[in-house]
């Protein structure tokens, strides 16, 4: 438990502050674009995915420590579809243009991940 409590340090604060610019730039930058996703629906979808998978991963290591590698590109692949099923109503919505929502989605998905990645590297090396 104590694992998760480090990362939960350290991805609150990493949240925040990634909600922070990316709702500064899309009111300063974007103000005619009119998004499909708020900005925190993207980060509370991106936190909850994130927090899950590291306790799955936590579950494997303690359980499995040999199967935590395994675990995390299965977490990562579940991820990725849960990520397609959130866009699916963006995607066949009747926006002219999508790249700004598909931009705004996929940059802290991406930062979420490498996050992940991170702490799963270490998790994998504490053995």
């Amino acid at each position: 438990m104590q694992q998760f409590y480090k990362f939960l340090k350290l991805i609150i604060p990493f949240s925040i502050v990634l909600f922070s610019l990316q709702y500064y730039s899309t009111t300063a930058f974007f103000q005619n674009t009119i998004f499909f996703y708020s900005t925190w629906s993207i980060y509370v979808f991106h936190l909850v995915l994130t927090l899950l998978s590291y306790v799955f991963l936590i579950f494997v290591n303690k359980t499995f420590p040999d199967k935590t590698g395994f675990a995390f590109m299965g977490i990562s692949l579940i991820k990725m579809m849960a990520a397609i099923v959130f866009l699916i109503p963006l995607l066949q919505s009747d926006l002219k243009s999508k790249i700004p929502d598909v931009s705004a989605f996929f940059i802290p998905y991406f930062l979420y991940l490498f996050f992940e990645t991170f702490f799963a590297i270490r998790l994998i090396n504490k053995q």
